[in-house]
């Protein structure tokens, strides 16, 4: 399974910011996506996630956004919308995909999840 993100950068507090994954190579047609950021100095923390059976689930407090999934023959791609852009979101952002899961994303933790992309800087200036 690959992943590979897109999109990151540098926006002004108050804009928004689009992430793409790209993923290949996911076997099974249910499978779970995660959206996960790091902040220098703090643990890695969901923001969203998207399941096949479930759809797209925004963790609370997490940045306001929104999470679209969409397949074309091999490739899956899921779209992050980040609106309304704080500082406090200035992170490394990561999607990951988890193969075979016909359940809902909510509860599934980051060690859960197989395969993970290299992650992308955002970068929002106050």
């Amino acid at each position: 399974v690959q992943l590979v993100e897109s999109g990151g950068g540098l926006v002004q507090t108050g804009g928004s910011l689009t992430l793409s994954c790209t993923i290949s190579g996911l076997i099974e047609d249910e499978y779970a996506i995660g959206w996960f950021r790091r902040a220098p100095g703090k643990d890695r923390e969901r923001v969203s996630c998207y399941s096949t059976r479930y759809g797209p689930y925004y963790y609370p407090g997490s940045v306001k956004g929104r999470l679209a999934v969409a397949s074309d023959n091999a490739k899956i791609t899921a779209t992050l919308i980040m609106s309304n852009l704080k500082p406090e979101d200035t992170a490394e952002y990561y999607c990951a995909a988890l193969d075979e899961w016909g359940f809902s994303c909510r509860d599934v933790g980051d060690g859960a999840y197989d395969d993970w992309a290299q992650g992308i800087q955002v970068t929002v200036s106050s």
